[in-house]
């Protein structure tokens, strides 16, 4: 017979940021605008809206990355001043080569978040990415 082995729950691509780590960007840059809050009652999808002037995201995370960045780059041209984005530091995908490093400020986290309820860390490191308006 062989061992049973527990399979470990995959990471959600939606999770809360953790508040901590919220809390300190938000004294930093004042946000006035999230397009992609973590609630199910929230009916509007933020890549399909116009952005407010100090925006976080904490984007699904997977190949719909680069378009949360792409859209970024767009509100800027209108009315948003700064993006502050919460994302895995997946530094050998081409979004990061592409859209992040060309654009943006990088601040890589120390160690592993802990997100929403989970009593582990999340199975990757995390960065904030910065865009801001081109004076």
């Amino acid at each position: 017979m062989k061992p049973t082995r527990m399979i470990p729950k995959t990471f959600n691509v939606s999770e809360r940021t953790p508040s901590g780590l919220y809390d300190e960007l938000n004294k930093e840059f004042d946000f006035d605008f999230d397009p992609c809050p973590l609630n199910p009652n929230y009916k509007i999808d933020g890549l399909e809206i116009n952005w407010g002037k100090r925006v976080f995201v904490n984007p699904p995370y997977g190949k719909a990355i680069r378009s949360w960045l792409e859209k970024a780059l767009e509100e800027l041209k209108l009315q948003t001043e700064v993006v502050v984005f919460l994302l895995p530091a997946y530094t050998d995908v081409k979004w990061f080569h592409e859209v992040a490093i060309p654009n943006g400020e990088i601040r890589f986290l120390k160690g592993r978040l802990k997100f929403s309820e989970h009593k582990n860390s999340a199975p990757f490191a995390s960065m904030i990415v910065i865009f801001r308006r081109k004076k």
